[in-house]
């Protein structure tokens, strides 16, 4: 139900399965990541205190990004550093996905809905680096359960 992309020891992505359903507050991301994704479940009348996020300075070197996917395919192909192909995945209405490094490159399946949040502000084409990806026929279809 939690799909880690890796390259060797490399996080590259973390996956949640629409499958997926615990009860409480689960962190999927360790603490020292920019990005932190997290599924909370609570029952009617929980209380969550009210609360203000103090300024605390950060350093960002990587734009990461999560994608919700509300309707459709999207099949998303994994990149290393170098833009060498390592696999794919495909996600589907209710998946999440957390982009954490290497590269990525999306093809619509079936018409697609996402939502897509990512650290600021945007710098244009200075925030990446557009390269040539694989062609449909060179595609390593993985599945969410394949270790």
């Amino acid at each position: 139900m939690i799909k880690k992309v890796t390259d060797g020891d490399r996080l590259l992505a973390l996956i949640v399965s629409h499958h997926f359903h615990e009860s409480g507050i689960h962190f999927f991301t360790p603490d020292q990541l920019s990005q932190q994704l997290a599924y909370m479940h609570h029952p009617t009348g929980k209380h969550i205190k009210p609360h203000v996020h103090n300024p605390v300075p950060r350093q960002v070197e990587y734009t990461q990004e999560v994608l919700f996917i509300r309707k459709g395919k999207l099949r998303v192909d994994f990149y290393n550093d170098q833009q060498q192909y390592l696999n794919s995945y495909i996600l589907e209405a209710g998946d999440v996905i957390l982009l954490v490094t290497g590269g990525h490159g999306f093809e619509v399946l079936e018409e697609v809905e996402m939502f897509e949040v990512k650290q600021g502000p945007y710098v244009g084409e200075e925030d990446k680096t557009r390269f040539t990806g694989i062609a449909a026929e060179q595609v390593t279809m993985m599945d969410l359960g394949d270790s």
